[in-house]
């Protein structure tokens, strides 16, 4: 009887301990290299990580954020998914995705997805042959 005395208090302080059930911010950098059940974590092109849900994969705002960080990076074989752009662009991103973004404003992140896309690739050095300008007088 005595030992089951002693048990109660430490029964009482796992049940008064405070419980951690809040949804997980998905904007928040967790310390775990795995993420959470039903999420994936990826990166920004800064190295900040973002825990994803599954769900966002089906999202074409998504799926052309990989799409293009494939083409830049290429596919990790062991390593982690790195997109393209930088935190601020992924919370924002993110925060469009939780709320539900309508179809109209998908298509204009799309477009300015694309654009900023092209305009980072157009910086790129391209080696061009020499070309000697020749001037026509008429």
């Amino acid at each position: 009887m005595a030992r089951k005395l002693l048990k109660v208090p430490s029964l009482k302080r796992m049940i008064s301990s405070p419980r951690t059930d809040k949804l997980p911010d998905f904007n928040d950098c967790s310390t775990s290299y795995v993420a959470e059940k039903g999420h994936f974590n990826v990166y920004t092109s800064e190295g900040k990580r973002f825990m994803v849900p599954l769900a966002y994969l089906d999202n074409n705002i998504f799926k052309e954020l990989l799409r293009i960080s494939e083409e830049e990076f290429g596919l990790p074989g062991d390593g982690p998914i790195t997109l393209p752009c930088d935190a601020a662009s992924m919370e924002y991103v993110l925060s469009l995705l939780r709320r539900g973004v309508s179809k109209e404003m998908e298509m204009q992140l799309l477009s300015s997805i694309f654009i900023s896309c092209q305009s980072a690739c157009s910086m790129l050095p391209v080696e061009q042959p020499h070309q000697v300008a020749v001037y026509s007088f008429f």
